[in-house]
C-alpha cells in the first residue's frame, strides 16, 4: 500500500478536486464494534432454518448491505425464486433474534480515542450501517454519544439503495452538514463498503478486522487499508496534515 500523502496525491488526482476533511463516516459492524463473528454465525444458524446454506465466508462477503437484500439474494441464489421485503425482513428477523441472544460484541480497541482526536480536530463524527437492528442503532447513542449527535447516524432506515451502492454514504453526507464527497472519510472493513465509500467519492479507508484476505478489500480499490483501528490511530494526524 503507497504511503499516505501518496494516497491522498492519488486521490486528488483521480477526484480533481483536493481533500479537504470535515467529517468521517464509519461503518458499525467490523469497524467500531468486533461484532461481526457473532453476525456470522447468527446468519448460519438463522438462514438454516429456511433452508439457505450461509457460510461464515458469506457473511463477511456480504457484510455492509441491508440484511433483508442479503436474504433476498441468497433465497434467488439457491432456490430460484423473489421473495417479497416482508418475508425477507422476517427472516432477517429470526437472524436479528439469534444475534440479540448472544453475548455483546466489544468495541475495538482505540475506536472512542479516535473519536476524540476527530472531534478535537474539529471533524464530525458520523456512522453509517446496513444495519436495521434497532437494539444496535440504541447502542450507538449508549456507547459513543459524546462524539456522535443521533442526526449524524444513517441506517438501513433512511436509504432505498444499501451498499455497495454509493447512496449510504452519500446520505450520510449529507446528515453531517451537505457535505461534499471530498470533504468526507469512510472507514470501512468490507468489500461492500469500501466499493460503496468509493462510488460516492469519499477518501476510503479499509480496515481489515475479519478472515478474508487483504486482497478481496484492495480490489475495491480503498485509499489506505489498515489492519487495525489503532494503526489508523497512530495514523491519523499525518491523515488530516
Amino acid at each position: 500500500m503507497m504511503d499516505i500523502q501518496q494516497a491522498i496525491n492519488s486521490y486528488n488526482t483521480t477526484s480533481g478536486v483536493a481533500f479537504h476533511p470535515k467529517a468521517v463516516l464509519f461503518d458499525m459492524d467490523g469497524v467500531l464494534y468486533d461484532s461481526m463473528p457473532h453476525h456470522a454465525i447468527a446468519w448460519q444458524k438463522s438462514m438454516a432454518q429456511f433452508g439457505i446454506n450461509m457460510t461464515a465466508h458469506d457473511a463477511y462477503a456480504t457484510e455492509g448491505a441491508r440484511g433483508f437484500d442479503t436474504v433476498k439474494m441468497l433465497v434467488k441464489q439457491q432456490k430460484g425464486i423473489d421473495i417479497s421485503d416482508e418475508k425477507a425482513k422476517e427472516m432477517y428477523g429470526v437472524k436479528s433474534n439469534i444475534f440479540h441472544a448472544m453475548p455483546e460484541a466489544p468495541i475495538f480497541e482505540g475506536v472512542k480515542e479516535l473519536m476524540q482526536r476527530i472531534t478535537d480536530a474539529g471533524l464530525s463524527v458520523n456512522v453509517v450501517t446496513g444495519s436495521a437492528q434497532k437494539p444496535l442503532i440504541a447502542r450507538l447513542h449508549h456507547d459513543f454519544g459524546q462524539w456522535l449527535a443521533p442526526d449524524h447516524i444513517t441506517t438501513a432506515y433512511d436509504v432505498t439503495r444499501g451498499k455497495p451502492d454509493p447512496d449510504p454514504y452519500l446520505t450520510g453526507l449529507r446528515k453531517a452538514g451537505n457535505l461534499k464527497p471530498w470533504e468526507g472519510i469512510v472507514v470501512e472493513n468490507a468489500p461492500l463498503g469500501i466499493h460503496a465509500g468509493v462510488a460516492a467519492g469519499c477518501f476510503t479507508i479499509g480496515i481489515n478486522s475479519g478472515p478474508l484476505p487483504d486482497s478481496d478489500l484492495l480490489a475495491e480499490k480503498p485509499n489506505l487499508l489498515y489492519q487495525k483501528i489503532t494503526e489508523l490511530l497512530d495514523d491519523w494526524n499525518k491523515i488530516i496534515g
